[in-house]
């Protein structure tokens, strides 16, 4: 186990800083849509490349970030009903989630977008717009989300696999205990 917590603490560290790289994409997508409207707005033209620009990096948020989402325990999840579970009943439901659904949807994913991305690699594919860019980036951006995706998935799968078998911290009710205190904090101060 100490070799498979090691592996997955160098998956968590990857997408940290892959999660991290997206936040910096959003200022990027929001500086280009800001500057296309200006310049739409005062000399009455744009650039199909800059819209376009815009929209691959908006999904390489959502696509590199998702990762990142399942670290940080931000995904959806139905709290009132997971906080009157025990810990390792909520693991538990984690485990087989993460083994029925998660890693298979990421790989038929992965197993579905990769010859997309090599036919658009190969022939040269470009976006039919005027000026429009080429569509290999973009279709490289999907089996690279759901690669992270599905390691952050193997991660969590051994973080909670260690938690079960006394190896390891309950890394749900560390997310569940920071949700909490904030919850709290905003309450304080709503008032």
């Amino acid at each position: 186990m100490p070799f498979l917590l090691t592996l997955s603490a160098w998956i968590d560290t990857l997408n940290t800083k892959v999660g991290k790289l997206t936040t910096w994409m959003i200022l990027i997508t929001t500086l280009i849509s800001a500057g296309n409207a200006i310049v739409r707005k005062l000399f009455d033209t744009s650039s199909n490349a800059l819209l376009e620009v815009q929209w691959y990096i908006f999904a390489g948020v959502f696509l590199l970030g998702s990762a990142y989402g399942l670290l940080q325990n931000s995904h959806v999840r139905i709290d009132f009903i997971s906080a009157r579970l025990s810990p390792r009943t909520r693991n538990w439901i984690d485990v087989v989630g993460i083994v029925v659904a998660l890693i298979p949807f990421c790989l038929l994913s992965i197993y579905l977008s990769w010859p997309l991305f090599v036919q658009a690699y190969e022939s040269g594919e470009m976006s039919q717009n005027a000026g429009g860019l080429i569509r290999w980036p973009a279709y490289a951006l999907i089996p690279a989300g759901f690669s992270l995706l599905a390691l952050q998935g193997v991660s969590e799968l051994i973080k909670r696999l260690a938690f079960l078998t006394g190896q390891g911290s309950d890394s749900l009710a560390e997310t569940d205990e920071e949700a909490d205190t904030a919850e709290i904090e905003l309450m304080a101060h709503g008032d």
